[in-house]
């Protein structure tokens, strides 16, 4: 089973399509950065003055990739060189995941199916911290905890 994304060939052009679509929605500002460190996309933008922050690993779908293309005896290149094509991927492959993950939540305000703040609740940032409210929520352990070996 191919992996979803795999083949993804534009980092730069899902970049360009969020900004596009965000703008059309109205966002008074957007930018995206790249968290070397932690191995993740950023991408920020301001609705109606609410700051959203949305962060996907890209270290996380290496991993998944990697889970997907084994490095193996009849594998090509050296394993550091498997680890770094997947890393490679997986940066181009998370700007189309995030591209139709926003895309998919601005149809579903647009339509009427969530609000902004249901669509983007967990990005949204609290003005007092700079938090997103997901990390404010997961500090405060208010959800509990999943039991082992359930999704």
């Amino acid at each position: 089973m191919a992996l979803p994304y795999e083949n993804a060939t534009s980092g730069g052009a899902a970049l360009e399509e969020i900004r596009k679509l965000l703008t059309k929605f109205g966002c008074a500002r957007f930018g995206t950065m790249t968290d070397a460190e932690n191995g993740a996309l950023i991408v920020q933008f301001s609705h109606r003055g609410r700051d959203v922050t949305a962060t996907a690993s890209y270290r996380g779908y290496a991993a998944a990739w990697l889970k997907e293309h084994p490095y193996g005896p009849r594998t090509r290149g050296s394993r550091a060189d498997h680890e770094r094509k997947a890393l490679r991927q997986a940066e181009i492959s998370v700007c189309s995941i995030l591209r139709d993950w926003i895309k998919g939540q601005v149809m579903a305000i647009e339509t009427g199916i969530l609000t902004f703040e249901g669509a983007f609740l967990g990005q949204i940032l609290l003005p007092a911290t700079g938090k997103t409210i997901l990390e404010a929520v997961q500090q405060a352990q208010m959800l509990p905890a999943l039991e082992q070996g359930k999704p």
